[in-house]
Parts: C-alpha cells; structure tokens; sequence
C-alpha cells in the first residue's frame, strides 16, 4: 500500500499506533513497527526526559524499522518539562513525532531544525488547518468515536474525514472508532492516507496492559463507553463503569462541578495501578474507543496489520470494483 504517510514516514502500510498513556511502551510500538506500521511510544508514560531517552534505547533494540514518539501538550498546574522532553527526542535522533491536546507550535522550531516530521492529532477541521499553517507534515483527524478526548463537537468521522481533507494540502490520517480492514478502506475513500488506532491495538498479545483489560473489550459492545467531563468542556471517553458512574453522577448535581471532587477518582495512577496493571477494570477510569462494538479477538500486531491491509485490499479491489463494474 503507498500513500504521501507511507512515504512520509517510511513505511510499508498506512496504519499508526497512536500515543496512548501508560499503554505506548517500547514492546507495543515495536511490534507495530516490525509489522510494517507505524509505532508510537508515548513521552509522557516516561516519568522524566532521561528515562525517556532509555524507553527510545530499548525501543531500538527491538525494532531497526522506523518507529516516533508521542507528545501530548495539555494545559495544567503543574505542566511536565515539556521543552526537556522535545530535546530528548531530538537527542536520541527520532525523526517522527505525534503531538496532541494543545498547538504544537512553540516547539515547531526545534523539532523542524532537528529535521523531525510532525503529525498533529486534530478533532476539528479549524484545528488541522492551524496545524498546517504552523508547518505540520501530516495530520490525524480524530472524530467523535474515538478514546480519550474527542473535542466538544462531537462530529463523527463519517463528516469529518472528507470535510478536512477537501480543505488541506497535507496528507491526513483517520482516527478514531477504527479497527478493521473494511474501516480503512472506507477512510481512504473518504480521502485519508491512513489510519491511526489506539484502542484496537491495546487488544493486542503485545500490549503491556492486563489481559482482563483485553478480554473485557473483546466482551464488551459499541455501547459500552461513556462522555464524562462534558460539564468542564473538557470531554473524556472512557470504559463505562462503576467510577466513571460516580463521575457522570458528580457532574450532574446543580452548580459548577468542582474538579476536586473528582481527582480521586480520575487520577492516572489509580487507572493505572488498578485497571492496567492489577485488571480490576471497574476501579478506576480508564479511556477505550467505541470500536469495542469490532474487536473480537486479542491477535498479535502482525496479524491484526496483515488481516486489516488483507481485508482493505479485498473491499477496494474486489468488492467496490465488482460494484462499479456490474460483475
């Protein structure tokens, strides 16, 4: 498969593992890379610049295929070293870069002089725009299906894929809700260069999460996630449980919601420590797409890439072809 993403980032398929906390280690975006995608470890999942500079190290020792790093820029109290994390990036010689949450453009200039590709994560055609004109090589176009924060728009990719692309002159990456081969063929009519996923491919047998985190979205169905934070217009989707119920039902008191209230329940680590690393998935929140509707199996990364680049070849060259052709 070519496109401007498989040639932009070297690639043999248009498929990228998108940055996700805690899940985006060296094990995961490895086995990506080595099946021809794109992987992606996530910066801040490192605790500091230098034992990000060693997850890169062991990254290498997995994989000589190219592989980036994700940087998600959000505003908070106390924000990460963010400009130490750019230059330990550029240190260790990465040449692709997925940046999300805020513009990336205060950094643009170091990572731009490094020779470093940037792909912004964007939930809205105005942001992918700004994306471009601030010197973005690519960008990923994240609709309303997908984990994590979708923006307060709320369009789905059905619209939003075309309606950005119809407007920009880089190539851009559906993501979002995407999991199949049927999917990224649909997305690449719709005018993307690729695909990004997150949620399938923490289904994997690769990914460092627990197995009854795995299972449970293998069990679970398209309903099965929920919006919370809406009322902070700061919009989060995440695994429908208990916590996240507590959550929804905080928000939904009278007055403005105090985050405080919330904290405990929402805080990474407890995701973390108790849904990804101990697999009690109903102790903490945790973010999933609602692609689990799709995911039916827990595969290695190769044979989820080659099933879904196999399965796209048959809708585009097969199916639509038989379609337009009256066979």
């Amino acid at each position: 498969m070519k496109t401007r993403i498989t040639e932009l980032f070297a690639i043999e398929y248009p498929i990228i593992q998108g940055g996700m906390m805690w899940v985006g280690r060296a094990e995961l975006a490895a086995a990506v890379a080595n099946a021809g995608g794109l992987g992606m470890l996530t910066a801040l999942t490192q605790p500091s610049p230098a034992a990000l500079t060693e997850e890169i190290a062991r990254c290498r020792a997995l994989t000589s295929k190219p592989f980036g790093v994700n940087l998600t820029i959000l505003p908070s109290i106390k924000p990460p070293p963010y400009a130490e994390y750019v230059q330990a990036i550029i240190e260790s010689g990465i040449e692709i870069v997925e940046t999300a949450g805020r513009s990336p453009e205060p950094f643009m200039p170091a990572l731009k002089a490094a020779g470093v590709k940037v792909i912004h994560k964007c939930t809205s055609v105005r942001h992918a725009l700004k994306a471009e004109k601030v010197g973005c090589d690519a960008v990923s176009i994240d609709g309303f299906e997908c984990a994590g924060h979708p923006g307060e728009d709320d369009v789905t990719n059905f619209v939003l894929i075309p309606a950005a692309c119809a407007r920009l002159r880089i190539p851009a990456v559906a993501s979002g809700g995407i999991g199949t081969g049927a999917q990224m063929a649909a997305a690449l009519a719709l005018g993307a260069e690729g695909v990004n996923m997150g949620s399938r491919f923490v289904a994997t047998r690769e990914a460092p999460v627990h197995d009854n985190m795995k299972q449970a979205m293998v069990e679970a169905d398209e309903r099965q996630t929920t919006l919370m934070f809406r009322s902070l217009r700061n919009t989060c989707r995440v695994f429908s449980n208990p916590i996240a119920a507590e959550v929804l039902s905080i928000e939904a008191r009278p007055g403005e919601t105090d985050f405080a209230e919330l904290q405990p329940l929402v805080a990474g680590v407890r995701g973390r420590e108790r849904c990804i690393e101990a697999g009690d998935i109903n102790d903490g929140i945790w973010t999933v797409g609602m692609v689990m509707g799709l995911i039916d199996d827990i595969p290695t990364c190769k044979e989820l890439i080659e099933r879904m680049v196999a399965e796209a070849s048959a809708v585009l060259n097969q199916r639509l072809t038989a379609m337009i052709g009256g066979q």
